[in-house]
């Protein structure tokens, strides 16, 4: 109760300082150190660190970690290139989030933020301490200059995240504001559906994200930029302005950070407690199984394992046993997203829908968890998965009430039906599922002549490519390109080196591939990336898919408009209904927590947030790394 009553405390104290100031123009404004997404910002303006650090965390050490297979630039806003591991710990951003909210930022270059009730615009106030690595100060030509050149050349995902930003303007000397469009009449949803009870449709709600979205944007140095390529890769270090700058770089083989000792923003509260060692270090391994090795050798400090047999089987070593190595799950509640096996719609055999149902019921996620994953992993049934924000049963009155409006333009299981994938009991005999998949092919115009499934009117096979990246998917591909091969499906699995890949995903250059999207727990315009119209045919866009559907543009922008938390859950269930039954990908399977491997030298804080731990908050421990370092050299590695 009292930790109860010293949150409302804190809470009316906060909304006693921030509260809405009278803007020259007659508009309510907000002016503070944080905005959240819903509702009021968990730390006030007097808050010293997040509750999930330790804020005496002691500063010293080197962490060396593991790089996959290469990189070639050290520009990640941009679609050429292999970036480096964790590049962005350079730059600084207008605002930082916290880990224990599902969407709030509060000011780190920025001082203050401004934004009016409708959220029609934002204005953030920079820090006069801000400065760049080279001792210049972070302007507002900085900002404005930053905003300019990743919408205009950097990935297309900038221009989705920003595509509703008007204008953006210096209006004082350390003010930058950010106008958003509006519709005539008021900043409202572009939606065209309109429909008996549908009015909600219509409401005149902003795009309430837009101020913290711009608030996560980098700020890139003006002056260094504009004598340079902004869009080709380089390896030249880039001037920046955050925790850490770069010290060398082994082109594809390693590249290391050094932690700015004089850094500008080391004691603001959002980052005390945290970017605790002295030297972070990536060293790029080719093939996981020799890294893990070196990691069991002491040659890597900190692995999260990704690969399920690996976690049961490749830690079988004295330095385990001994307590030496540490091998520990830790939990979390974030939102899984969605990983799965991703059809091509832009290819011709993938656009009738009853031939990707059916193809899914060729995946056998049963035996696969059994025999291949150790049974450790939980089914996707969502493109939301381990949220709050995932649809499930059949749709509540809110929900029912958005995908009434769109009726006849989304798939009519969405109201009759809870989207399961196939499952089966886990033998391998999955008959049953290949004779509704060959139904389903059938009625779509396709017959099994010779062993072969072929087009009933043309002949020809149906045949295409697995493209991968990861060697550790080809034991999880073959069993179902096997189960493919049943229903006389010429299935090819094929690995590529990391350039190839990357080219090949940029241009959509695939049949199907393991895709993964990323879901935070606040959804809004990054979802125009993932899945609008707009986005299937901008080259290094994020929609994998090819999703050109007007009722699922309609979904993102009520989304995007939605005026509170309640209202926001609703419409990215009602998005995620329509997705699922669009029967776009074939789902995979998730964990809620994470498998870290580290030798025993680190602190870490005994808070874990609910988006998870993260090694950038842990530090060295003294006494623990003296004592590895004796008790190592009489251990056995192998």
């Amino acid at each position: 109760m009292a930790a109860f009553a010293a949150r409302v405390a804190a809470l009316l104290f906060a909304l006693a300082i921030a509260a809405p100031a009278a803007h020259a123009a007659g508009e309510d404004v907000y002016i503070g150190h944080a905005l959240a997404m819903h509702g009021a910002p968990k730390y006030g303006p007097e808050f010293t660190h997040f509750d999930y650090v330790n804020p005496n965390a002691p500063k010293g050490g080197t962490v060396k970690q593991f790089g996959f297979r290469t990189f070639d630039s050290l520009n990640q806003f941009i679609i050429r290139g292999l970036p480096a591991a964790q590049i962005g710990l350079i730059y600084d951003t207008l605002m930082a989030g916290s880990a224990d909210e599902a969407f709030t930022m509060y000011g780190l270059v920025a001082e203050t933020i401004e934004v009016p009730e409708d959220r029609s615009w934002v204005a953030f106030t920079l820090r006069p301490e801000a400065r760049f690595h080279d001792g210049s100060p972070i302007t507002a030509e900085d900002v404005i200059f930053s905003f300019n050149i990743l919408r205009d050349k950097g990935k297309p995902f900038y221009r989705a995240y920003y595509g509703n930003v008007a204008k953006v303007e210096k209006v004082g000397e350390r003010k930058v504001r950010f106008t958003f469009s509006k519709a005539e009449g008021g900043a409202k949803v572009r939606v065209t559906t309109i429909k008996p009870g549908c009015d909600f449709a219509l409401e005149s709600s902003a795009n309430r994200e837009l101020p913290l979205i711009v608030g996560q944007m980098p700020i890139l140095p003006k002056a260094y930029w504009e004598g340079r390529e902004f869009d080709k890769p380089t390896l030249e270090p880039p001037l920046g302005s955050g925790p850490y700058k770069i010290e060398s770089v082994d082109p594809g083989r390693s590249i290391t950070y050094r932690r700015v000792e004089d850094y500008w923003a080391r004691d603001l509260p959002v980052n005390v407690g945290q970017y605790n060692f002295d030297v972070i270090r990536f060293d790029y391994y080719g093939d996981t199984t020799v890294a893990r090795e070196a990691l069991i050798g002491g040659n890597l400090d900190f692995w999260q394992e990704n690969e399920s047999k690996a976690w049961a089987t490749a830690y079988d070593t004295d330095v385990v046993e001994q307590g030496l190595l540490i091998k520990k799950a830790v939990g979390h509640e974030r939102s899984a997203g969605m990983q799965a096996f991703v059809f091509n719609i832009r290819q011709p055999i993938f656009k009738d829908k009853r031939v990707r149902q059916a193809l899914a019921y060729a995946f056998d996620f049963e035996w696969t968890n059994k025999n291949l994953f150790y049974g450790q992993y939980r089914r996707m049934q969502s493109y939301f998965s381990n949220s709050e924000l995932a649809a499930h049963g059949l749709p509540d009155d809110e929900e029912l009430k958005i995908l009434e409006c769109f009726r006849g333009k989304v798939p009519d299981e969405v109201f009759t039906k809870e989207y399961k994938p196939p499952s089966y009991d886990g033998s391998g005999n999955i008959r049953s599922g290949l004779r509704i998949a060959l139904k389903l092919l059938g009625e779509a115009g396709w017959v099994v002549r010779d062993k072969k499934l072929v087009d009933a009117e043309t002949g020809r096979p149906m045949s295409f490519e697995i493209l991968l990246i990861s060697p550790a998917f080809e034991r999880i591909v073959l069993p179902f390109a096997h189960n493919l091969k049943k229903l006389g499906i010429d299935a090819r699995v094929r690995l590529v080196d990391p350039a190839q890949y990357q080219n090949r995903f940029n241009e959509f250059d695939y049949d199907m591939i393991v895709g993964v999207w990323g879901q935070s727990l606040s959804p809004g315009n990054e979802q125009r990336d993932f899945w609008s119209s707009a986005m299937a045919d901008a080259v290094g866009g994020g929609n994998l898919i090819g999703i050109k559907d007007p009722a699922i543009d309609e979904l993102i922008e009520l989304v995007i408009a939605a005026p509170d938390r309640q209202s926001l859950i609703e419409r990215v269930r009602a998005l995620d209904r329509v997705l699922l039954w669009g029967h776009f990908v074939i789902p995979h399977w998730h964990i809620p927590y994470d498998r870290l491997v580290f030798w025993d030298k680190f602190g870490v804080p005994e808070v874990i947030p609910m988006q998870g731990t993260s090694l950038l908050r842990w530090w060295i421990d003294g006494n623990k790394a003296l004592a590895l370092k004796q008790n190592k050299s009489g251990a056995k590695t192998d």
